[in-house]
C-alpha cells in the first residue's frame, strides 16, 4: 500500500479525522503559550498546571459533573492563584512548590470519592485524564478544542510584544509603563486553558512534555524570539499529528506516548546541531 492510499484510508476514520483536529488545535496553542514559559522560566507552572487539571477533573467527577467543566475551572482558577502570588506577575519556585503539593493532596481526595462511591458509573474517567483520550471524542468537542487552541496561539500573538519586553526585563518593561502583572495573569490564564485542552490529548501526566519541549526545540533552532514562537507552534503541530498517525499505524502504542516520544528524539537532536553550528 502506497503512504498516499495509507492516509487516505487513515484519514476514512471519523475518529482519527477529530483527533487530528483538536491535536492540532491543541498543539498550535501549546507551543504558542508554552515558548514565553520557557524564556520565562516559568516551565514548574506547567506541571503545576497540569495535575490542577488532573484535581479539577477528578473533582467533577466525584460530584458527577462533566469532567472538561473541572478541568477549565480548575486550571483557570489555578493559573490567577498563581500569578497573584508571584512578584510582577511570576510565581516562584517556593511558591508553585507549595500549590503544587496542595493541589495534589486535593486530587488524592478527590480520587478516593470518585473512587469509592462513583467510579461503577465511569470506571474509564480518571485513565482518560490520567493518560488522555484523543481518539474518543466527538466531532463538536474536536471542534471546540481546536478553535480554542487556534484562539490561544492568536492571544499570544497579539500580545507577544509586551509579553517578551516584560519576560526579558520585567522592571524596565513597569518603568516603560508595561502592565507587568496583567500580562503575567493574561499568559497564564492561556497555558491554564491549553493545560486544560490538552489533557485530552496527553493526558494530565504528560501536558509538561507538550507545553515544554517544542519551544526548547525552537530556541534551539534560532535565537529570534519571533520565529522561534512561530517556530514552537509547527513543531508541536508536527508531533501531534505524527504521533496520531504513529498510534494509528502501531495499534498497540497510545497516542500520548508516541507524541512524547516523538518530542523527545527531536530536542536532543536540535541540541546537537545547534552545538555544531556555534548557536
Amino acid at each position: 500500500m502506497s503512504v498516499l492510499a495509507w492516509l487516505q484510508e487513515m484519514l476514512s476514520h471519523e475518529f482519527m479525522r477529530n483527533a487530528f483536529l483538536a491535536g492540532g488545535g491543541v498543539a498550535i496553542g501549546s507551543g504558542a503559550a508554552g515558548y514565553f514559559l520557557v524564556i520565562r522560566g516559568q516551565i514548574f507552572v506547567a506541571d503545576a498546571l497540569s495535575h490542577v487539571a488532573f484535581t479539577g477533573a477528578l473533582a467533577a467527577l466525584a460530584f458527577g459533573l462533566d469532567e472538561r467543566l473541572g478541568l477549565f475551572a480548575a486550571t483557570l482558577v489555578g493559573a490567577a492563584v498563581l500569578s497573584s502570588m508571584g512578584g510582577i506577575g511570576r510565581a516562584g519556585d517556593v511558591t508553585v512548590g507549595a500549590f503544587f503539593a496542595w493541589t495534589l493532596g486535593l486530587g488524592v481526595l478527590f480520587l478516593s470519592i470518585y473512587v469509592t462511591s462513583r467510579s461503577t458509573s465511569n470506571g474509564t474517567g480518571g485513565l482518560g485524564v490520567l493518560f488522555g483520550s484523543v481518539l474518543g471524542i466527538s466531532f463538536p468537542t474536536a471542534l471546540v478544542s481546536g478553535l480554542v487552541g487556534v484562539g490561544a496561539a492568536a492571544g499570544v500573538m497579539v500580545m507577544a510584544r509586551p509579553l517578551l519586553y516584560a519576560s526579558i526585563d520585567p522592571a524596565a518593561a513597569l518603568a516603560a509603563g508595561v502592565p507587568v502583572g496583567l500580562v503575567g495573569l493574561a499568559l497564564l490564564l492561556l497555558v491554564g486553558t491549553m493545560a486544560a485542552e490538552a489533557v485530552q490529548v496527553t493526558g494530565a501526566l504528560l501536558i509538561l512534555g507538550l507545553l515544554a519541549t517544542p519551544p526548547a526545540i525552537a530556541r534551539a533552532m534560532t535565537a529570534r524570539p519571533y520565529p522561534a514562537l512561530v517556530l514552537s507552534g509547527i513543531i508541536a503541530l508536527v508531533a501531534v499529528w505524527c504521533g496520531l498517525a504513529l498510534s494509528y499505524a502501531l495499534s498497540w502504542m497510545p497516542p500520548s506516548f508516541a507524541i512524547i516520544a516523538l518530542l523527545f528524539a527531536a530536542y536532543p537532536a536540535a541540541l546537537l546541531a545547534s552545538r555544531r553550528q556555534g548557536r
